[in-house]
């Protein structure tokens, strides 16, 4: 079990077959980037793909950022060439194991990371995408399934193709998914389709220090709609957000970052609880109300999220 080391705010995706888009990822002000083998790569480019992307994490210039690959589905025919490629480059932060579903399957993907790695290198993390029903299912499972593992990625789109859900955009709710209240008129409340499996993603990755990585918006058009949408992440506890286009990395930042209300009273706490240990006091008091050790762990990471 490894815990976060980098904040990774926002998770570039970029198919790794295109190499403009790739330079640009890695100067770009995501915190992370992930090459995409999957989704984003048409069949028939598989192979060059990854000749591309070994290419690219041997002689880009990734500074500081985190660097991530995702590879295809571990019943592809592609996974283990891809994975024998890619432990051999030291730039590799972690592979992204998409559709992760069962918990045996990741061990031994993990297994071989671990095995191929050379000697005296770090190891690979591995991050799951969990975006299926079954993946939700069994996430309590597949969080422990292997020591490397660093993260959680909840795949927003593929998993409500898997649950049958009628969603037009990625990341939104189904319009027609609303609560129906009847008095004298019908009232219509609109229902978060994604709080459930966001939840039950974030409790498995925080019962074992995992980062926790909500899916993209689809619609990168509306940067509008993408903060509000890392807002929602953001307050539930997530540590990012995967993010489909450059314009939404600025959006995805703000929305991470703490408002200036919620920094200065969160100094203040940390102030509060300090003057108060060294008084020999576990708890004292802000503005009428008592904080002790569980307001500290929330204000810190509050301050950390701003870079403070």
């Amino acid at each position: 079990m490894n815990a976060p080391v980098k904040m990774t705010r926002s998770y570039l995706a970029v198919p790794a077959h295109r190499s403009r888009f790739v330079t640009n990822a890695a100067s770009s002000n995501a915190d992370a980037v992930f090459l995409d083998l999957e989704d984003a790569v048409p069949l028939l480019e598989k192979p060059s793909a990854l000749n591309a992307c070994v290419e690219a994490l041997q002689n880009v210039d990734w500074g500081g950022k985190h660097v991530a690959v995702r590879v295809n589905s571990v019943d592809s025919t592609f996974i283990q060439s891809e994975l024998e490629r890619l432990v051999e480059c030291d730039r590799l932060d972690a592979v992204i194991i998409p559709k992760a579903e069962k918990d045996r399957e990741i061990a031994k993907i993990g297994e071989i990371c671990a095995a191929r790695r050379r000697s005296g290198s770090r190891p690979i993390g591995l991050e799951l995408l969990i975006e299926t029903a079954l993946g939700v299912a069994n996430v309590d499972n597949l969080a422990v399934a292997h020591e490397h593992i660093q993260a959680l990625h909840f795949g927003v789109g593929d998993f409500a193709a898997s649950i049958g859900a009628r969603s037009t955009t990625v990341g939104v709710s189904p319009g027609g998914y609303q609560n129906i209240s009847v008095d004298q008129n019908v009232v219509l409340t609109p229902i978060d389709l994604f709080a459930y499996p966001m939840m039950r993603i974030l409790v498995a990755a925080r019962s074992r220090a995992l980062r926790a990585i909500d899916g993209p918006h689809g619609d990168f058009s509306n940067l509008d709609a993408c903060y509000l949408n890392a807002r929602k992440a953001a307050s539930m506890g997530y540590d990012g957000k995967q993010v489909i286009h450059p314009s939404q990395i600025s959006p995805t930042h703000q929305a991470f970052r703490p408002a200036d209300d919620e920094l200065t009273q969160a100094k203040r706490i940390v102030d509060a609880m300090k003057e108060a240990e060294s008084r020999g006091l576990g708890a004292t008091t802000v503005d009428g109300k008592m904080i002790d050790a569980v307001n500290i762990k929330l204000a810190q990471r509050l301050l950390a999220f701003s870079g403070q």
